[in-house]
């Protein structure tokens, strides 16, 4: 898929029409406009000349995107607060002219008390001025409306030049003294300059707030180091990071940020790979260890091997995903697209009407018939229609990032929290992917280390990790050489050793090659009703014996399947595993519901059969599950920091936990009521705001809104909708029920912590941690070097710290002493100002 970059987009209603006129496009697959980021996705055998020539045929610019996704240009954010400054300072006198002094008599010089003309032709001027100042408005209205697509900036340009030509046109009716003093009220200059600076200010407060959007982007690439050092022609030097070529030896020292993905060649350090994973634990590293840019090395000192820099590198994969997630277009956004392309013709129309209707109805004069029509114009906000789906994508998908969580599209994250089937697959998965040999039984007159000697030989070509189980038994003894060997997939595998053949595999496989008698049977059955996996060695048709491995289920597999349960989602688990094993194992776990003995094409027919029944996760392992992956509804692929490119997968879990699963559902969810809050916000605004700006109200409650007012509410409305979104950084996840925190209701059948609990979980936490303010630190080094040396003492479990807000946060796992823990510090050179 293709990005773009398009400018000159203002509202909702640009980006429908950018996104009409690609899509148009013949080859065009796939299109969707992104407003928040501004750019353009577009899949399919179009050229990026006919692109170009579609966007521009609508009015609009077109650039290729950067490759490395940055977060919102503050340039344009300086030049709003320029623009905003300059207005405003303009905007005063005018105001003390118009209503200071007309409304409530503030004092004038004489000279014009005596000429209201001149108090006019001043105000005049001034609101001139502040229209020049902000030239953008009518510049992309004006196009917007010659292309025959107006947008907000047309509903804006023409609320604020209808008043300002209406005032023109009262002051050449000022030709009497005696009532220009009185026609001075209606003038409406100070509207005509309001509009405008009161829409800026709601730019400007948009434009921070989906700043703020991007603040995980922002942090990732921040966490790059933009220095690094490394050996060259046999000595150490400091270079920029971005200047690493693959084979370069770079050093990472303790409290350092890793440049780039390498390997260990030298060395042993303790390096934390949050950035990646979400996991904050510390993991080993040594001699033949990788280590990935981004992460931090908390202890120790590293010598490493670039392998892999720039775009190539797993932070930039996870960047890039996060970026295009945020770029593509969730489902439940395509009522707003349809609206928003017909939202500013239908309510110029409306504005119209309703001028026409005051003015031949009304007895207040044309003056007030205009200023309803205004108001209709300027609190209308197509905005916020247009912002409500991506500000929360952009900002759900950033605190997925944050927790190793990676939404491939946006699409993916709405479905994850629609979903009520989660179907794991078994092996590596819901168990550690690591079998290992527990009993060796002869059926034959053989010993046991020779039936694990034979059976190593045969399999040593195999991946299947049950072979590579049964290859590890026989570690360190000298293999046989096998002939035609032949992996069977999803049964076992046959060959020739010493002209004798030979079979490995699963009961009904060896079954077909051997006779298996009673005595086995009842083996087999035992030994997989302990959870155990049954391989039978057959070699001339003869039983030699069995072979069975245990692979161990993850520790928190359980929670998450208890999790998923209390969240009101269905569990099933799919195994080429035996019948009893598979339900040994699913037993262990909470699984109901099992389907054993099935091959990829079973998994993937069976997928399509849960289906029909709901949205269906599919959780596998990335490898030998893509096409159940690629057939659920959702896929999500876990695994380790590497596997962030699985192609067949829709969710990437970076960390190796399962409690990012039901938390990956939990973060949907939350992530889909904050859009349905935020377009429910638009669309009531705009359903209540224009009845009322219309003067709906006037004949029953004798409530009006003026244009300041609506434009007031117009600047707002959009503001209103990111904050919301913003929420979104707060979501907690509560992994004893499987609930956000931010949520007071059950979804599905959600349970609630019950109330006493909750005081009791609080208060436990607040005893067990305590909070340093400390003052001295600069950098993330100096955050690394407080974090290892709390972490270094005895009966510290964990500690979190700031440099930015000056703070760490220690978790306890036993009662210490205040003054410990701020010694600790001060013996590093900071300042403990207070241990709370």
């Amino acid at each position: 898929m293709k990005k773009y970059k398009v400018t000159g987009m203002s509202c909702a209603a640009c980006s429908a029409r950018v996104e009409r006129a690609v899509s148009e496009l013949g080859g065009v697959d796939a299109c969707s406009v992104n407003l928040l980021t501004a750019t353009l996705s577009v899949d399919g055998s179009v050229t990026e000349g006919e692109i170009k020539a579609a966007v521009e045929r609508a009015g609009y610019g077109i650039a290729e995107s950067e490759k490395k996704p940055r977060g919102v240009d503050r340039t344009e954010e300086r030049r709003i607060i320029t623009r905003l400054i300059v207005s405003a300072a303009i905007l005063l006198p005018l105001m003390y002219l118009s209503m200071g002094y007309t409304m409530w008599g503030f004092p004038l010089p004489a000279i014009l008390v005596e000429n209201p003309i001149s108090i006019a032709i001043i105000q005049t001027v001034l609101s001139a001025a502040v229209m020049i100042i902000n030239r953008r408005f009518f510049i992309s209205g004006t196009l917007g409306l010659v292309r025959g697509a107006p947008n907000m900036d047309t509903l804006v340009a023409l609320g604020s030049f209808a008043s300002f030509i209406y005032s023109v046109g009262v002051i050449f009716t000022m030709t009497d003294h005696n009532t220009a003093h009185g026609a001075l009220h209606g003038l409406y200059f100070e509207s005509a300059a309001m509009i405008l600076v009161l829409i800026t200010v709601g730019k400007l407060l948009e434009a921070k707030a989906k700043g703020r959007t991007t603040d995980a982007i922002e942090h990732l690439l921040d966490l790059t180091p933009k220095r690094a050092t490394v050996i060259r022609d046999g000595r150490e030097m400091e270079i920029a990071a971005e200047e690493i070529v693959k084979g370069d030896v770079f050093l990472v020292r303790a409290g350092e940020n890793i440049a780039v993905d390498g390997v260990v060649i030298e060395g042993s350090a303790t390096v934390v790979e949050a950035a990646l994973t979400g996991e904050s634990m510390p993991i080993e590293k040594s001699v033949g260890s990788r280590v990935f840019g981004a992460t931090s090395c908390r202890q120790g000192f590293l010598k490493c091997e670039a392998t892999e820099v720039g775009e190539d590198t797993v932070i930039a994969s996870v960047i890039r995903l996060v970026s295009d997630a945020t770029a593509s277009k969730a489902p439940i956004a395509k009522l707003a697209d349809r609206v928003s392309g017909i939202f500013v013709p239908v309510v110029m129309i409306i504005a119209a009407v309703t001028t026409a209707i005051w003015w031949i109805f009304g007895s207040a004069g044309f003056g007030y018939a205009l200023a309803r029509g205004i108001s209709v114009l300027v609190i209308s906000c197509p905005c916020s229609l247009g912002l409500a789906t991506p500000v929360a994508i952009m900002v759900g998908s950033g605190v997925g990032a944050g927790r190793g969580i990676l939404f491939k599209t946006a699409e993916s994250l709405e479905l994850s929290g629609r979903a009520r089937i989660v179907a794991f697959d078994k092996t590596g998965t819901l168990t550690e992917g690591e079998p290992t040999v527990t009993d060796v039984i002869p059926t034959a007159e053989v010993t046991g280390d020779e039936i694990i000697l034979l059976a190593a030989s045969l399999e040593h070509a195999s991946e299947h990790p049950l072979a590579r189980a049964i290859v590890r038994r026989a570690e360190g003894a000298k293999l046989n050489t096998v002939w035609d060997f032949e992996a069977k997939v999803g049964f076992g595998v046959t060959g020739k050793i010493e002209n004798r053949t030979l079979a490995c595999g699963n009961p009904t496989f060896i079954s077909t090659v051997a006779r298996i008698d009673d005595e086995a049977e009842r083996i087999c059955a035992r030994l997989a009703a302990e959870g155990k996996t049954p391989m039978l060695l057959a070699r001339d048709g003869e039983l030699l014996g069995i072979i069975a491995a245990r692979d161990e289920i993850k520790s928190d597999a359980k929670d998450a399947v208890s999790a998923l349960s209390r969240m009101g989602i269905r569990v099933v688990m799919l195994t080429g595993d035996n019948e009893r094993t598979a339900r040994a194992i699913a037993d262990e776990v909470g699984v109901s519901e099992v389907y054993a003995g099935t091959l990829p094409a079973d998994k993937e027919r069976i997928l399509g059969e849960l289906s029909a029944e709901g949205r269906v996760i599919m959780v596998g392992d990335g490898i030998n599950d893509s096409p159940a992956l690629a057939r659920a509804d959702v896929g999500m692929a876990i695994g380790g920091g590497t596997d962030i490119a699985i192609d067949s997968a829709d969710v990437v879990l970076a960390g190796s936990s399962l409690a990012c699963v039901p938390e990956a559902i939990a973060l949907s969810r939350a992530t889909l009521r904050n859009i349905k809050e935020n377009l429910f916000w638009a669309f009531i605004y705009n359903t209540i705001g224009i009845p009322v700006a219309a003067g709906a109200l006037i004949p029953l409650f004798g409530i009006e809104l003026s244009p300041m007012l609506g434009a007031l509410a117009m600047s707002l409305s959009s503001f209103c909708v990111v904050l919301n979104a913003l929420r979104l950084n707060f979501f907690k996840f509560n992994k004893k029920d499987g609930n956000s925190a931010d949520s007071n209701k059950k979804d599905g059948k959600n349970a609630e912590l019950n109330e006493n609990e909750t005081k009791t979980i609080e208060k436990e936490v607040k005893k067990m941690t305590k909070t340093m303010k400390i003052e001295g630190m600069m950098c993330p080094h100096c955050e690394a070097r407080v974090k290892s040396t709390l972490e270094g003492l005895a009966g510290v479990e964990s500690a979190e710290v700031s440099h930015k807000s000056g703070t760490a946060v220690v978790t306890l796992a036993a009662d210490i002493d205040s003054s410990v823990l701020a010694d600790a510090v001060t013996a590093q050179g900071y300042k403990v100002l207070d241990v709370e």
